[in-house]
């Protein structure tokens, strides 16, 4: 006998459906499956024949044959578990629809019959709504992630008999509501601002990265709390709205990294990684490409400490998604875009040793030590950078005193307000201003002009460093609630670019 269940495919963060077409046939017992499938799917065949006997369920014993449609993309993963062995017991005549053509299946199987959260279910979700279907019948604890998408009917299952309940009878199956977006992590948990002894420059570069979205490099000498700060970065961030927070959950759950029982992320990610982290990695990619770092950052921070240490090849593949805000990864098949509008905030010494230019130690390094050094920061990704800020090291007197910096709350107040003026003006932030747009929002006087100019000649400004002064100089606008980009604004904005 011939089934049909339906399910779906994550290729890049978008969904596709998939039918999953099963026969069992007269023949010697065989399991085969075709439609290229990955070897995990392959090994699925055990788990799957295990789960079917442990859940009370005869397996039968015959020639069974699995198609998945469509056949000329490659499928990967363990969520097709589920469709597979609802679809044998479908074509076994457990199920009493051989045809289940309204309700898309995913999930991964144990051995005991129970069924395990997978990832890439919030596109899933999003792709059955797309493609008209009524339902979705997903691991319970997927059901919270699911349920930001409206329009479905939601069948959150913990085992196969609950599954094969569900089907049989969508009206008296047990429906448990999720929670209204699942749990939430607020941005109250992280680091507060006040933990930072002095450092007002650092501080004050922060917020405007923060207000306008810009890219930070900040440079001093060990402990001096560049990392300390970099971390404190997230807690003066908005909240993101809920079409962003889609977007960021969506990332996180391709690459399984929402909690199980999780519904939307609410906090602005913030990803460090090890200095040791391949191009992939950092990127994304793959044989079926996932999304990398600079995805998982997306409408965050992406902060990479000991900037330099990073291999010359993944700071230099950065380059264009900080210029497009999407990475595309192009396979022959066919090609994946993930989003990548993260914010890049940098951390390094000033030399190999650390302390070149400070007080607290001699520096030992020699002048072609030091330049090699600061070579490993290419000329392009610096100058993709907005604000280049050193940060010195702090006096015994003020590292061991009792006073408090400004803590977290009216900072990321003044950011609110900042972001809310440039995105009720032209709708995105000012890190994404360009061409035109970006020239009608800077008015240049004769002083600010007669400012640029010899900025241009001393610091050797390339087009797109200009134009990223102006952007900067429209974000401190920005936050001193002045419609007009002053001549004092602009040359806060240049002392971020003369310190690099």
């Amino acid at each position: 006998m011939l089934a049909c269940v339906r399910t779906a495919a994550v290729y890049g963060i978008e969904a596709f459906a998939v039918q999953v077409e099963v026969d069992v046939s007269h023949g010697l017992p065989s399991f085969t499956m075709v439609g290229l499938p990955d070897t995990g799917i392959r090994e699925s065949r055990d788990r799957i024949r295990s789960a079917i006997r442990n859940s009370g369920f005869e397996f039968p014993p015959h020639r069974i044959t699995v198609n998945l449609s469509p056949a000329d993309v490659r499928k990967e993963g363990a969520s097709f578990d589920l469709p597979i062995a609802m679809g044998v017991l479908a074509a076994s005549g457990l199920v009493a629809r051989r045809d289940v053509d309204d309700v898309l299946l995913i999930g991964a199987l144990s051995l005991d019959g129970a069924i395990q959260p997978t990832r890439g279910v919030l596109p899933v979700a999003a792709a059955a709504r797309r493609c008209g279907y009524r339902g979705l019948l997903l691991p319970l604890g997927n059901q919270c992630e699911a349920a930001a998408v409206h329009g479905l009917e939601l069948y959150g299952v913990r085992s196969l008999p609950d599954a094969v309940s569900a089907l049989n009878d969508p009206g008296r199956f047990h429906r448990q509501l999720p929670a209204e977006n699942g749990p939430q992590t607020e941005n109250s948990a992280a680091p507060d601002f006040a933990d930072v002894h002095g450092q007002l420059l650092a501080r004050r570069a922060l917020e405007i990265a923060a207000a306008g979205g810009h890219n930070t490099l900040l440079v001093g000498p060990p402990g001096a709390g560049k990392t300390m700060m970099a971390r404190r970065l997230a807690g003066i961030l908005p909240p993101l709205t809920l079409d962003e927070a889609v977007e960021v959950t969506t990332v996180h759950s391709v690459a399984g990294l929402i909690p199980p029982g999780a519904g939307l992320l609410t906090s602005r990610p913030f990803r460090a990684p090890h200095h040791t982290v391949s191009d992939v990695a950092l990127v994304g990619g793959g044989s079926i490409p996932r999304p990398g770092e600079i995805s998982l950052a997306h409408h965050g921070v992406l902060f990479l400490d000991e900037m330099p240490e990073f291999s010359r090849h993944a700071l230099e593949v950065l380059r264009q998604p900080l210029e497009e805000g999407i990475v595309r990864i192009a396979r022959a098949a066919r090609t994946a875009t993930f989003p990548a509008g993260f914010m890049l905030v940098g951390a390094m010494n000033p030399c190999p040793c650390g302390y070149a230019g400070t007080d607290v130690r001699p520096c030992r390094c020699t002048p072609q030590q030091a330049d090699r050094y600061a070579a490993r920061l290419s000329g392009p990704l610096r100058d993709r950078i907005d604000l280049a800020v050193p940060v010195a090291a702090l006096p015994p007197r003020e590292l061991a005193g009792d006073a408090e910096g400004e803590a977290s709350s009216p900072i990321r107040e003044r950011v609110i307000a900042a972001r809310r003026r440039q995105l009720h003006r032209d709708g995105i932030l000012n890190s994404r201003l360009e061409g035109r747009r970006l020239r009608g929002r800077v008015r240049l006087d004769g002083p600010s002009r007669t400012l640029l100019e010899q900025a241009v000649n001393r610091l050797t400004l390339s087009a797109r460093a200009f134009d990223r002064v102006l952007r900067v100089g429209r974000t401190i606008a920005d936050l001193a609630e002045s419609a007009v980009v002053a001549v004092e604004h602009l040359a806060e904005a240049l002392q971020f670019r003369g310190s690099r």
